[in-house]
C-alpha cells in the first residue's frame, strides 16, 4: 500500500532527461572508482540495468568481472547476492529449500540466493545445465516455483552472471534460450596500462562499499524513464532493417528474435537517457549493437568478425 500524503504536502517534482543523466553520471563515476579504466563496459552495464535487462560478462578470471557488479549494486543501493556455480551446485542451492522445524511441526521454506534485487552468477557456465536452467524461470518472468508454489522476486531483479571462455577447461556451454534471456553480453578484457598502474599502487578500495546514490525504488523510477525514450518512425525502420538482414538466408544460423529486437530497442533508449535525450538516435542502436546481438547470433560462414560488424558493414547508420 502506498503511503499516504498529506493534504498540505508537496510532491516531488518529476525529475527530467538532464537530471537523471546527472545522476547517472555520478554513479558511472562512484563505479569507476572500483573498476579502473573501463568507462564504456561501467556504461553498457548500467545501460542494461536501466533497461531492465539481465547481463552476462564473459571473460578471463581476474579482471573485475565480479567487482563491476558489486560496485553497481553498491552505487544503486541494491540489495546483492552473490551465487559462485560448481559443478556440483543444485538447483536448491540457488533456489532455496523447505527444511522440517521439529518446534514448530512444520517444513518452513529457507530462501536461496535468488531473493536478491542484484543476483551475481560467478561463473554461470561452470555449473551442469540442468543447475542453469534453475535461473530460466527467475530470469523470464521475475519468479519462481519452488515445490509447487510460486514465490515473487524482489523488484527491481537482475542477474548479472560472469561466464569464462568456453575454451576453459570445466565448462559448460550455456543454451541458446539461456543467452537469449541476456539482454546483453560484455567483455571486459585486460586493463590500461595506465589504469594497472594504478590498481598495482594501491589505490582501489576493495573493503569499503561504495555509498549509495540511489535505491531500487529510483531505478525503478529511471526504468520507467528509459521506456518514455521516443524512437521516432525513421529511427524504427533502421532497427527493422538491421533484424531482417539478421533473416536473410545463408548469413546466420538463426535470425534475431522478436524479443532480441525489443531488447535492441530498450538499450538504446537507455544509451540516449545517459546522454541527457528523450529521443532514439541511429548512434544510439550502434553503440549497443554489439552488446546485444553478438551472442545471439552465429554467422553460417568460417569468416572471422563478430555479427555486428558484418551488420555494420552492410547496413550502416542512416
Amino acid at each position: 500500500m502506498p503511503p499516504t500524503v498529506s493534504a498540505d504536502a508537496t510532491p516531488a517534482p518529476e525529475l527530467g532527461v538532464t537530471d537523471i543523466a546527472e545522476s547517472l553520471a555520478a554513479i558511472r563515476t562512484a563505479t569507476a572508482t572500483r573498476v579502473f579504466g573501463k568507462d564504456d563496459r561501467i556504461r553498457l552495464a548500467l545501460a542494461c540495468l536501466l533497461a531492465d535487462g539481465h547481463l552476462l560478462i564473459e571473460d578471463v578470471p581476474g579482471v573485475g568481472k565480479t567487482t563491476l557488479a558489486h560496485a553497481l549494486a553498491d552505487a544503486l543501493g541494491l540489495s546483492f547476492a552473490r551465487i559462485q556455480f560448481t559443478s556440483d551446485l543444485m538447483p536448491s542451492d540457488i533456489l532455496g529449500v523447505s527444511v522440517y522445524d521439529r518446534g514448530q511441526a512444520a517444513f518452513t521454506f529457507n530462501a536461496g540466493p535468488i531473493f536478491a534485487q542484484l543476483v551475481v552468477a560467478d561463473e554461470i557456465n561452470r555449473a551442469s545445465p540442468r543447475t542453469q536452467s534453475a535461473l530460466l524461470e527467475a530470469m523470464a518472468e521475475r519468479q519462481v516455483t519452488i515445490e509447487g508454489r510460486t514465490r515473487a522476486l524482489p523488484q527491481p531483479f537482475t542477474v548479472i552472471a560472469t561466464q569464462n571462455p568456453l575454451d576453459h577447461s570445466g565448462t559448460f556451454a550455456l543454451p541458446d534460450s539461456q543467452l537469449d534471456r541476456f539482454l546483453m553480453r560484455i567483455e571486459l578484457g585486460y586493463p590500461p596500462q595506465t589504469a594497472e598502474r594504478r590498481l598495482l599502487a594501491g589505490e582501489r578500495d576493495t573493503n569499503t562499499p561504495l555509498a549509495p546514490l540511489a535505491d531500487a525504488e529510483q531505478l525503478g523510477r529511471w526504468q520507467a524513464a528509459v521506456r518514455s525514450v521516443h524512437t521516432r518512425d525513421a529511427v524504427l525502420d533502421y532497427l527493422l532493417e538491421l533484424i531482417a538482414f539478421s533473416r536473410r538466408r545463408g548469413i546466420f544460423e538463426q535470425g534475431l528474435s522478436p524479443r532480441a529486437g525489443l531488447a535492441l530497442r530498450r538499450a538504446a533508449q537507455a544509451w540516449a537517457l545517459q546522454d541527457a535525450r528523450d529521443y532514439v538516435m541511429p548512434e544510439d542502436i550502434q553503440a549497443v549493437l554489439p552488446a546485444v546481438v553478438d551472442h545471439r547470433l552465429t554467422r553460417r560462414d568460417a569468416g572471422e568478425g563478430r555479427a555486428s560488424a558484418l551488420m555494420r558493414e552492410q547496413i550502416g547508420v542512416i
